[in-house]
């Protein structure tokens, strides 16, 4: 069955014809109007209440449809998670950076939603796994120690924030004591006064202009200024000094798991998690800040880049995402040109498959970049490509 889908315009979001998701909504749906002055954030493609999909042909929605067909979901599924798809797939369009965030544990989810329902709407836990559609740029994971100690050392206004006995802590502290340091210097920065942010921020913008090439790349001044430029005064804008930047390649990934810190920052993706909304920010946002939850919730763990790894050739066409959940996985389906009766593996669970690249047929009825299909658990595709460019799809379900 194809689905219609649900887009958020959210104001991070690529403007008009520069956004991947409009354009995705527009190639499936030729009656949407793309406005070039408004943004196209998030595609949503499941059965979430702020966004649910559609079934095409009849515009009943995807989640009542499931209720009516439930064995649709898969045995193991409904084992698992009851009469209910347990993830949202989307595609993103970024244009400005995302807040500075984590997701809650399913416990913390539960009594974030009881205490606050307002803000956390939901009471389900949010891992999520984002896979790169064009360069992607993102803040993930705290950085290793030595390289946050190092931008404490030479950054003199960041020491002021976070206080100089504080940062003093963290670069003497060792292995024993590194967490609890990095928590109170994390801590001391974000909830920095907003008129001693600003004074500090000036002051830096200001010395950041007079460096030469080496120093300015050493302090990341051109990731510092452009955040700047989109949240000027923000104390999220010194969080880079904390945080791994990453830069994806398309078909790269990143997986976040609970309480893992982090923001996207520019780019296109397609992204899995699982059906939730709940998320606790602290920076780079207009919305709600829940700065004390935050920094208590996160993993003060030292590391590299988080980029996932843990992929797998499924067959000659297919590459399997598979975080360490029941929740979702997803599958890369690369099928190049010319290729003929290409068999879709079936999944023991129900999927949404979107192609974002080329077409095909299935019982004559065409399917073309921006289709969202809902196939039932153990259900098959036999596709041909007859088309000279690859074709390019990308299929989410539960990992059961």
């Amino acid at each position: 069955m194809e689905l219609s889908c649900y887009v958020h315009q959210y104001a991070w979001g690529k403007v008009g014809h520069q956004s991947e998701v409009a354009l995705l909504k527009k190639d499936a749906d030729p009656s949407f109007i793309i406005s070039d002055n408004c943004p196209y954030a998030e595609l949503w493609m499941g059965t979430h209440p702020s966004g649910p999909s559609l079934l095409k042909d009849s515009g009943e929605k995807l989640e009542e449809w499931i209720k009516s067909n439930p064995e649709t979901l898969g045995s193991k599924v409904r084992e698992a998670f009851g009469d209910q798809l347990p993830y949202l797939f989307k595609v993103l369009s970024v244009q400005k950076a995302l807040s500075i965030q984590a997701h809650p544990s399913k416990a913390h989810a539960e009594e974030l939603h009881k205490k606050h329902p307002n803000l956390y709407k939901d009471p389900n836990h949010k891992p999520e796994i984002a896979i790169a559609l064009t360069p992607f740029e993102a803040l993930c994971g705290f950085r290793p120690a030595a390289e946050i100690k190092n931008f404490l050392e030479n950054i003199v206004e960041l020491r002021i924030l976070v206080g100089q006995e504080v940062a003093s802590q963290l670069m003497n502290s060792d292995e024993t004591g590194l967490q609890k340091a990095l928590k109170d210097c994390f801590s001391a920065l974000m909830t920095c006064p907003d008129d001693r942010v600003l004074t500090q921020t000036n002051a830096f913008i200001a010395r950041l202009s007079n460096l030469d090439e080496d120093s300015r790349e050493r302090d990341c001044a051109s990731l510092f200024e452009r955040l700047h430029s989109q949240f000027p005064g923000d104390v999220g804008c010194f969080v880079i000094y904390f945080l791994n930047y990453l830069k994806l390649s398309p078909g790269e990934a990143i997986y976040l798991g609970p309480n893992e810190p982090h923001a996207y920052i520019y780019g296109d993706c397609v992204e899995c998690m699982s059906c939730s909304d709940n998320v606790v920010r602290a920076g780079l946002t207009p919305k709600h800040r829940d700065v004390a939850t935050l920094c208590e919730m996160l993993n003060y763990v030292c590391g590299a880049e988080r980029k996932f790894s843990s992929t797998k050739k499924e067959d000659a066409h297919t590459t399997l995402f598979a975080p360490p959940i029941k929740d979702f996985a997803v599958a890369k389906i690369d099928v190049p040109g010319g290729c003929k009766n290409y068999k879709i593996l079936p999944r023991s669970s129900a999927s949404i498959c979107i192609v974002i690249q080329g077409q095909f047929e299935i019982d004559s009825v065409s399917h073309k970049r921006g289709s969202v299909i809902f196939l039932p658990a153990g259900q098959s595709l036999v596709i041909s490509n007859s088309e000279q460019q690859s074709l390019l799809i990308f299929q989410a379900f539960s990992n059961v």
